[in-house]
């Protein structure tokens, strides 16, 4: 998995196929680390308090993992291999 220092090449080119696949892989990135730090809540295992209710992040985990299926709809309509 690509971290995302390793994506910035990507998003700033010319070529919207390449910065397509930054964005997504920007996305999945931030989508794993935001599902990582839910699962070590729901473990009672965070290092943290976090400053929002749980429903918070219920929410943008949602919106998350909405915004990952319409980029990979697309990048299957537009011939992106993500």
């Amino acid at each position: 998995m690509k971290t995302l220092k390793e994506t910035v090449e990507m998003m700033n080119s010319t070529d919207y196929k390449e910065r397509f696949i930054a964005e997504y892989d920007q996305l999945v990135i931030r989508y794993k680390g935001l599902k990582n730090m839910l699962d070590k809540w729901d473990r009672d295992e965070l290092e943290f308090k976090p400053t929002c209710p749980r429903s918070t992040y219920n929410m943008q985990i949602k919106a998350m993992t909405d915004y990952i299926a319409v980029l990979e709809a697309r990048a299957v309509m537009e011939n992106v291999e993500l």
